[in-house]
């Protein structure tokens, strides 16, 4: 583990604890083992070794199966473009935006003494090598439920939604047009993303969204939600974006992982740490953790990765926009995915975490017909939102359960266009 030198300025309490729990992280590996589950009864096993509000969802009953690490390959695409453009990128003057980018991933060499080293890690995962054209997870389906050890799950919430699709205007390495598409020249676009038709529940029906984010650091992200009870489609303010509605206890911006606008934020780099993380997962469609009352997924298997430690602050003129006074990401090394995402509140008290289930093969689900690729790449088999205040958790299933689309992700398959994502097309769906 190696910490950079940090500023001479008071620390808050949760980063001294973070702090501490860095100078015995290696301790606490020790005391896990392939073969071991971990449960409430033995969680103090663990406590060093995932975020704090993982650690709560262990407390609280989520199971962890402790396997043997196994390694990640980044698909041979997007190693070849980082092979053939990451010699020209550098970050601008404002630490703001990176110069020079076209595919792949922008800074493949990390130097963990290197000053701008978190903000670099930051745009690694920004263009990770999950999906770098597009994507398409049909039919998924989503829960809130309370954590209720040892009881029958109690759903206050169920939801699903036809399509949840993502287009990338640059970056692109499998799908034409590569690696940039001409529209981005146009339009400044960096990609759309689209969550659309509301399938549940009845009263939102045929409901949907959708949100473009431009390239231009200064150019606010825009959104458009459309309501099929009014049949009006409406501008939605960036700061919403940030919040999540009633019980549902996720928000767009950490809809895979985290997902703000990156040149509205500041970064510190907070150590390089060895944790447990759920990256080869075995269930599909995933099992509502009958330990916990169904709030997350268990028993899966979760092993020791490499991952860094980011703390995210918005920038100052930012700051009263947004309910997070800052977060604590967690990127893997190989990957470059959040395993978790903590997010603390204004008055810098854990709020909420974010914890992702992924998995590494060919095929999203052993029986695919279709979504089948010619390599392994990562695939999230399920997502749990945890508010640590509430006691209320949001587990979305990628397959549901119960979906009549089995193969549910498609990723760099061409299954979505620009066309997709204009508001008129959102409209039509819910027809």
């Amino acid at each position: 583990m190696t910490l950079r030198n940090r500023p001479a300025y008071p620390l808050s309490l949760a980063l001294v604890s973070f702090a501490i729990a860095v100078s015995i992280g290696s301790i606490a590996a020790a005391q896990v083992k392939p073969g071991d589950l971990i449960t409430p009864e033995n969680a103090a096993k663990v406590r060093m070794l995932v975020s704090p509000g993982t650690y709560y969802a262990v407390r609280h009953g989520m199971e962890l199966r402790i396997v043997k690490p196994e390694p990640i390959n980044w698909p041979p695409p997007y190693r070849e473009a980082t092979e053939k453009y990451s010699g020209q990128v550098r970050l601008a003057a404002d630490h703001r935006t990176v110069l020079g980018y076209v595919a792949g991933q922008p800074f493949p060499l990390i130097d963990l003494n290197d000053p701008d080293v978190a903000t670099k890690i930051i745009w690694n995962s920004e263009f990770r090598p999950i999906a770098t054209d597009d994507f398409d997870l049909r039919y998924f389906e989503c829960q809130v439920v309370p954590f209720h050890p040892g009881t029958a799950r109690k759903t206050l919430l169920f939801s699903e939604i036809g399509h949840l699709a993502g287009y990338d205007e640059i970056g692109r390495t499998e799908v034409e047009p590569m690696p940039v598409d001409p529209d981005f020249m146009k339009t400044g676009i960096w990609w759309r993303a689209a969550a659309y038709p509301v399938i549940a529940p009845d009263e939102a029906q045929g409901d949907g969204g959708v949100r473009y984010r431009y390239w231009d650091p200064n150019r606010a992200d825009e959104a458009w939600a459309f309501s099929e009870r009014s049949r009006r489609v409406r501008r939605v303010n960036e700061v919403i974006l940030s919040a999540s509605p009633g019980l549902d206890t996720w928000d767009p911006d950490h809809v895979g992982g985290f997902a703000a606008k990156p040149q509205e934020y500041s970064y510190r780099f907070l150590g390089e740490r060895n944790m447990l993380a759920c990256v080869h997962a075995v269930h599909s469609p995933e099992h509502p953790c009958p330990a916990d009352g169904g709030a997350t997924v268990c028993p899966e298997d979760w092993e020791m990765r490499n991952l860094y430690v980011i703390e995210v602050t918005p920038r100052p003129s930012w700051i009263r926009n947004f309910l997070q006074s800052r977060r604590l990401v967690y990127v893997d090394s190989q990957a470059w995915f959040n395993p978790y995402v903590d997010s603390y509140d204004r008055r810098g008290e854990l709020w909420r975490s974010q914890i992702y289930f992924m998995t590494y093969r060919d095929r999203p689900v052993p029986d695919a017909r279709v979504a089948i690729y010619p390599f392994r790449r990562e695939f999230v088999l399920a997502a749990s939102s945890v508010d640590v205040q509430s006691g209320i958790a949001t587990t979305c299933y990628l397959p549901g359960p119960d979906t009549p689309e089995r193969e549910c992700w498609y990723i760099n398959m061409g299954a979505v266009d620009r066309n997709f994502f204009a508001t008129e097309a959102m409209v039509r769906a819910a027809q």
